[in-house]
């Protein structure tokens, strides 16, 4: 076999040389974007949460470890609703498909690598022919190609950058999916429960409610009182009454959405759910940490900065294409009329040599195709500061919303105990003909008022927790490195 020149080994060791890792790389390097946040959070840190019917009393609350963020949902130490946020991440179809992402964005990871490399083609081909009157021959051939785009210019390093700022990106994608969903569920939970607690009082208030009724139908018999009283203590019942299938309506809605957030038939959850329960209290008290934390913290935060380094990186990719783009190309093989003579040295052939092709004139369209690609990068740095500032926005409402939800709920514990005492004093009162019977009504109409808001107001409470522990980003850890599986 012919060796091959001394001239083209020369070449393409210079080629190889320049394909090297310390080869330049056209374009812009990726800086980590910056963000200027305060140094601390307006709002007020929120306090312990106090069982219901009763006054907060300051309390030294112990802290949640911030190692413990990634599973805010056990600081209200409620079985159940660990149980639903534990399935809900196993099986829940957004959870899937984020994942389907990752596997896509490292899939399409192996296609930017693999074009770094050389590539390497066989081929075998057999042809039987005849020209005019000339004897049918034959012909056998066999043999491989090979081919190498020299990465001079760094274009396809640039679009491997690329491709793995993209597989991060994806793996944040799924992160936040992670705080969403544990939200979501556990906000649906507290919802459950608080409708649970509002239908117990709600029967109870009926309950008293038609107590009262009998007894005004009971005097206007004796002739104490005038029709007037029992039509009005009816008009209660009722009005109370329309309440309850309301509420049974949206009880059996939050199961059914809890059921679709575990990926079962709406239905599938209704025998364990059913039964009321407690509205869940935090008995932790909540790692705030400083604004600089969701830099790091927040996956929504994450992912647009690696949206930055895969936009940054393409400008490189779109700057290399303005370059020459160098490659070698090579093929080796035999070909012969009869397959005795297939290896005999005469029978093979081979091919080496570099290659130049250069975009020289293309009407602007490489420029433009940079300009588009630091418009995008522009797009994303502006993105990932609206995402910041989101961010502490979310965590500043949590904040606010949960200290003066305290305050609310403090004076409907008052409320409560002072209507509780209304109805006991009217009614026997009442019942010894002392006073009206609008006082009853009103004191009972106060009374289920007041009880009722406070279930809501405890149901706020959690949910305000909620959506702080969603705001600082809580509700995922770091179990997998980008080109893992997740």
């Amino acid at each position: 076999m012919t060796p091959i020149p001394r001239s083209l080994t020369m070449l393409l060791a210079l080629f190889v040389s320049a394909a090297l890792p310390t080869g330049c790389m056209v374009g812009p390097d990726f800086v980590k974007p910056g963000a200027q946040v305060p140094a601390g959070w307006t709002g007020p840190a929120p306090s312990a949460a106090t069982p219901s019917g009763q006054a907060s009393q300051p309390t030294t609350q112990p802290a949640l470890a911030e190692k413990d963020l990634a599973q805010w949902w056990t600081a209200f130490g409620d079985a159940t609703l660990t149980s639903l946020v534990t399935r809900a991440v196993e099986s829940n179809l957004d959870i899937r498909l984020a994942e389907a992402r990752i596997r896509q964005a490292r899939a399409a990871r192996g296609v930017a690598i693999s074009g770094v490399g050389p590539t390497l083609n066989g081929s075998s081909s057999y042809t039987r022919a005849q020209n005019g009157r000339m004897p049918i021959t034959d012909q056998y051939q066999a043999g491989f190609d090979a081919g190498w785009e020299v990465d001079i210019f760094g274009g396809l390093r640039r679009n491997v950058e690329a491709a793995e700022a993209d597989l991060r990106s994806a793996v944040e994608d799924r992160h936040d999916v992670l705080v969403t969903l544990s939200a979501e569920v556990a906000s649906n939970y507290v919802a459950l429960r608080a409708y649970q607690q509002r239908l117990v009082i709600a029967r109870s208030n009926l309950q008293a409610q038609q107590h009262s009724a009998e007894i005004t139908r009971k005097r206007l018999a004796g002739g104490f009182v005038s029709s007037l009283d029992v039509a009005n203590a009816d008009a209660q019942v009722a009005s109370t009454a329309a309440a309850i299938p309301l509420l049974e309506m949206s009880a059996w809605q939050t199961i059914y959405n809890l059921g679709v957030l575990l990926d079962r038939e709406p239905g599938a959850l209704a025998e364990q759910l059913s039964p009321a329960g407690p509205i869940p209290a935090a008995k932790l008290a909540v790692p705030l940490g400083v604004p600089s934390d969701l830099l790091r913290r927040r996956p929504d935060i994450r992912r647009v900065e690696a949206d930055i380094h895969a936009a940054t990186a393409r400008i490189g990719v779109a700057v290399a294409d303005l370059y020459p783009h160098v490659t070698i190309s090579g093929s080796l093989g035999f070909q012969a009329s009869d397959l005795r003579n297939w290896f005999n040295p005469l029978s093979r052939f081979w091919s080496f040599g570099p290659g130049i092709s250069w975009s020289l004139f293309n009407t602007g369209r490489n420029l433009a195709t940079i300009d588009i690609q630091k418009a995008l990068t522009d797009q994303t740095i502006l993105s990932y500061r609206k995402t910041v500032l989101t961010a502490m926005q979310e965590v500043e409402n949590a904040l606010i919303a949960s200290a003066k939800e305290q305050e609310h709920r403090k004076a409907l514990v008052d409320g409560v105990a002072a209507n509780r005492k209304a109805v006991e004093v009217s009614t026997k009162l009442y019942s010894q003909g002392e006073t009206e019977f609008l006082n009853v009504l009103n004191a009972q109409r106060s009374l289920y008022s007041t009880e009722d808001a406070l279930a809501d107001s405890e149901r706020a409470m959690s949910t305000d927790l909620i959506a702080l522990y969603k705001a600082l980003g809580g509700g995922w850890q770091e179990t997998e490195k980008p080109g893992e599986k997740p």
